[in-house]
């Protein structure tokens, strides 16, 4: 019997929404008695009584259906011990002891590698058990890497990986209302349905989230888990017993099932986007990238002093643009980047610093139609682009733009709309002084004034990215 639960990243969203409530709820069924202890772990500096007191508070958040009595003499009966998870000294001491215990790693995917082997190098007694809760590693090679860390470590009937997504009522009723009902199971087939959408409604912003969140996305955090889980439920056929692994083996069964996206099917057939400021029943929320700890692509570029080259994937490229350019490359297709820039120019740039260069290959004219169009709907319908605080033709100092099809017709919308500075010649850049596809479109352009002209063949794109260090 197992009566001590180590918690690694207790003080973090999964412990206070959930893992409280649910052991509060143990206690108060009687499944649990005043000799089990639960330890808190996590990297902040904490006391034993100012995580009681956290625990108190999230309990009468989370757990307001529980009896108070049972409420406080839980977060009462709880420890704490300053741990860095990924000190091997540190986690041995949490864990020391000569009775099983139960670790439950409350923490992000990315740690998990490096916690199991602290807890391996400290070495727990026998009969202890760890959980992992989802994701399981960040890619297919973490997995492997991790169940290979977690085999020799300990025995499988020891390892629970846990879905709390599971435990949720509804997604419980999937099954009862498929296998319990013979008229519904028997029309549950694709010969009675058409379409099945699986929606899910988020109630919840980041709430605090930011450090795990922003690097773990809503892709890893809800859709190959939580959604995936729910699509086999509805989509399986009927185990053969409710038992682990007949369950198990009809999941896998839809999973094989599964048509794998191509690369077009994903532009096709998915949309990614971030939530704008609003309501959640009566609360304000506001936008993702305002949310504290957010740190945008565009924000980390600026921060860095480096400007961002939006390159479509399918462009040719060149060792001299890899060499110039492959620190800030960021490759999408063309109506992605066209997106990309109906986005900043919607409003971001009100929360990134001035020091943001951005620019855009493929397709000048394409830049000038769409910064034409969001420059119309700002003046008409300023809510149809957020919230920005100037129109789009303020930001025009931000951008740079690569005329690479050599259209004079789009040389001439580019130079009226951004500028001479503000115009390259050629995917292949930089160009030097007087290479002979920059020389044949500038002669071709008698529309250019012989200022636009030194502007635009005098080495532009080299001073907009800086000679690199020996280039000097």
């Amino acid at each position: 019997m197992i009566n001590h639960l180590v918690v690694l990243g207790a003080t973090g969203d999964l412990s206070a929404r959930y893992l409280l409530a649910a052991l509060a709820a143990l206690r108060a069924a009687g499944h649990i008695d005043d000799r089990f202890r639960m330890t808190g772990a996590s990297c902040e500096d904490w006391s034993s009584e100012q995580f009681q007191h956290r625990a108190a508070t999230q309990l009468d958040l989370h757990g307001i259906s529980l009896p108070a009595e049972v409420r406080t003499a839980f977060a009462a009966s709880l420890d704490y011990r300053r741990t860095d998870v990924s000190d091997s000294e540190d986690v041995a001491a949490v864990v020391s002891g000569d009775a099983p215990l139960a670790i439950y790693l409350a923490l992000p995917p990315a740690l998990f590698p490096t916690v199991v082997r602290s807890l391996h190098r400290a070495g727990l007694p026998s009969g202890s058990q760890i959980v992992l809760e989802k994701p399981f590693g960040e890619d297919l090679a973490g997995v492997v890497e991790l169940n290979k860390l977690l085999a020799d470590f300990l025995p499988e009937r020891s390892v629970f990986r846990v879905d709390h997504f599971l435990a949720m009522t509804t997604v419980q009723n999937v099954l009862g209302s498929r296998l319990a009902n013979r008229v519904l199971e028997s029309l549950w087939n694709s010969t009675h349905i058409a379409e099945v959408e699986i929606i899910w409604d988020e109630t919840l912003a980041l709430e605090g989230r930011a450090g795990y969140y922003d690097g773990v996305g809503a892709l890893r955090d809800m859709l190959q888990n939580h959604l995936v889980q729910l699509l086999c439920l509805v989509a399986m056929e009927p185990p053969i017993s409710l038992g682990e692994r007949d369950l198990r083996d009809r999941k896998l069964d839809v999973l094989h099932s599964v048509r794998p996206l191509t690369d077009e099917a994903v532009m096709r057939r998915t949309r990614r986007a971030r939530y704008l400021p609003g309501l959640i029943a009566d609360r304000n929320v506001p936008a993702y990238v305002d949310e504290e700890g957010v740190v945008t692509f565009l924000q980390h570029a600026a921060s860095r002093g480096a400007p961002v080259f939006v390159h479509p994937w399918d462009m040719p490229t060149s060792p001299r643009l890899e060499r110039w350019m492959a620190r800030w490359l960021t490759g999408m297709p063309a109506e992605t980047h066209l997106s990309l820039l109906a986005m900043i120019l919607g409003g971001v740039f009100d929360r990134v610093p001035d020091s943001l260069r951005i620019c855009f290959a493929h397709g000048g004219g394409s830049f000038a139609f769409w910064l034409g169009r969001l420059e119309n709907a700002w003046h008409r319908r300023a809510d149809l682009i957020a919230t920005s605080q100037l129109p789009p033709s303020a930001y025009l100092g931000r951008f740079s733009v690569d005329s690479v099809v050599f259209d004079p017709v789009a040389l001439r919308t580019l130079v009226d709309t951004l500028g001479a500075d503000h115009v390259m010649l050629g995917s292949d850049y930089p160009y030097p002084l007087g290479e002979r596809p920059v020389g044949e479109v500038l002669r071709k352009a008698d529309f250019l004034s012989s200022a636009e002209r030194e502007a635009i063949a005098g080495g532009n794109a080299l001073r907009w990215v800086g000679p690199l260090p020996g280039d000097r």
